[in-house]
């Protein structure tokens, strides 16, 4: 069955915020827990909600290390976030053609508007379903079912493409194909390893797999 829609995650995947999470999250633990983690640490902590992740250290603290965090994340995201290659004119490219495109992320719904409106990414998007707009995170196929509805499209027609397993997993237990990015900041092995139906070396890969010319 041909594919028509495409479900990107954001971080990681369409915009780069490695630096600007990596140094959120630096900021937030060196303030809670000084000196007992490494940047190399904080890879293991990026991809699932942040409630989630502090939850695990701090039960009682979480809620404020969230905000924390994400006051942060704010004040240096337009200094710290940067484009990955060929992103835009994929994207572009894919708008024009007419495939649905629609964004699935763990992020707020005000973090992610920050991120697509400096990458200008923001047109092109008929649908971004957030954290805010989910009882059940990823990997829960709920966040992309909920796109997939909104789009009306059928999970056989649809691609999610990301850099993390949340992705990954999440596409599969919605019924989607799969997608996993080299450029993942965890690195190319550790997304080939989840087994994703197909790696792209750069986001203008997906071109040729959908067939575009």
């Amino acid at each position: 069955m041909k594919i028509n829609t495409l479900l990107f995650d954001l971080d990681g995947t369409l915009i780069n915020t490695n630096d600007l999470i990596i140094e959120s999250f630096m900021h937030t633990l060196e303030h809670y827990f000084p000196g007992r983690f490494t940047r190399k640490d904080i890879l293991s902590f990026i991809g699932p909600p942040l409630i989630d992740t502090f939850g695990k250290l701090d039960p009682d603290r979480m809620e404020e290390m969230v905000a924390t965090y994400r006051k942060f994340n704010h004040e240096q995201h337009d200094i710290l976030v940067k484009e990955f290659e060929t992103v835009y004119d994929t994207v572009k490219t894919l708008h024009e053609k007419g495939y649905k495109l629609g964004i699935v992320t763990t992020k707020i719904r005000e973090t992610v508007n920050m991120g697509l409106k400096l990458t200008k990414l923001d047109t092109f998007f008929d649908v971004v379903v957030t954290l805010d707009d989910v009882e059940h995170a990823k990997p829960h196929p709920e966040p992309i079912l909920k796109a997939l509805a909104q789009l009306d499209a059928k999970p056989e027609e649809a691609m999610m493409i990301g850099d993390n397993v949340h992705d990954i997993d999440a596409g599969k237990n919605a019924g989607t194909k799969t997608v996993g990015v080299a450029w993942s900041l965890k690195g190319e092995e550790y997304i080939r390893s989840h087994n994703p139906d197909y790696i792209v070396s750069k986001m203008s890969d997906i071109l040729s797999i959908v067939g575009v010319e």
